[in-house]
């Protein structure tokens, strides 16, 4: 059996763990970024204007490398925005990459564009007007706390 050499002596460092190398991005992640870079380079995702039916074929084809998950949701992220529902309720027709005309908006589109606008406005007033209500409570509790410290606390 042989001794190790100074060289081959193991120190603390080598005995922790070595740290992994840093993950791959989530899609989530990936997919932000990718908007990001899409509404920089397309004006028709910076604009929110109804994009083409296929619009993610376009884009693989255009962006060679570009991974297909990632790619899906991002469009995810930006076709149920509020601003891309709302100008899907009342655009003219759809557009490809480079903003020429590429079909139609059916009245089944519309409607579901707007169902969800309504739904998404009537959740957010709810969640406003619970928020009231909780800050009114937080208020009314901060009170009647004075009003028990007034009362029984202790002056000195």
């Amino acid at each position: 059996m042989t001794t190790p050499s100074a060289s081959q002596e193991t120190s603390p460092e080598a005995l922790k763990p070595q740290a992994s190398p840093p993950d791959k991005p989530l899609p989530a992640q990936n997919a932000r970024q990718l908007l990001k870079d899409l509404q920089e380079r397309f004006p028709v995702f910076r604009d929110c204007q109804p994009l083409a039916i296929g619009i993610d074929k376009q884009l693989m084809a255009r962006l060679p490398g570009l991974e297909r998950k990632p790619l899906r949701i991002a469009l995810g992220i930006h076709t149920h925005s509020l601003r891309y529902l709302k100008a899907s309720e009342k655009a003219p027709g759809r557009v490809d990459l480079d903003g020429q005309p590429a079909g139609e908006i059916t009245p089944e589109q519309r409607l579901h564009a707007s169902e969800l606008v309504k739904e998404r406005l009537r959740k957010q007033a709810e969640q406003r007007k619970m928020q009231r209500q909780a800050e009114a409570q937080e208020r009314q509790h901060a009170a009647k706390l004075g009003q028990l410290v007034e009362k029984f606390g202790r002056s000195t």
